[in-house]
């Protein structure tokens, strides 16, 4: 019995695939992530606001008590801060969370930062120094004239 002939023409490189396989892979895990009704916990990636450190903590929180405030004290007290110490909430690179919607919105692995008060007071005031404080400035170069 004759076995059915293949076609053996060549084809152009990248036109080989495997029946059945996967053709589009995701780039990013938060790329095509929907909530899962299966998965009971949302896991968020939380860090405080600081020049000096940018290492993020994951916590947990439960999808049935998703909300700006329950938000607020699972972060807090994994951070080991205080909640009253939190003046924002911001999902980055540079979103704001103000009310429970916003929490509702929220994917697994999606990066949040607490933005403390500075020094008790809600007014972020940074201290930006003038050219005169910065050590490499020149003076000479400052009084030349062109």
């Amino acid at each position: 019995m004759a076995e059915p002939q293949q076609d053996m023409r060549e084809k152009p490189a990248g036109e080989y695939t495997q029946e059945g396989a996967n053709q589009q892979l995701p780039t990013d895990p938060g790329d095509n992530a929907k909530p899962d009704d299966t998965c009971l916990e949302l896991v968020l990636k939380v860090r405080i606001q600081s020049h000096k450190e940018n290492d993020f903590i994951e916590v947990e929180l439960d999808r049935q008590e998703l909300s700006y405030q329950n938000l607020l004290k699972v972060s807090c007290c994994e951070l080991g801060i205080n909640p009253e110490q939190v003046e924002k909430i911001r999902k980055l690179p540079n979103t704001l969370l103000r009310k429970d919607k916003d929490i509702l919105r929220l994917r697994d692995f999606q990066e949040v930062e607490l933005i403390l008060m500075k020094n008790g007071s809600s007014e972020l005031i940074e201290h930006i120094p003038s050219l005169l404080e910065k050590p490499c400035y020149n003076s000479n170069a400052a009084k030349m004239t062109y």
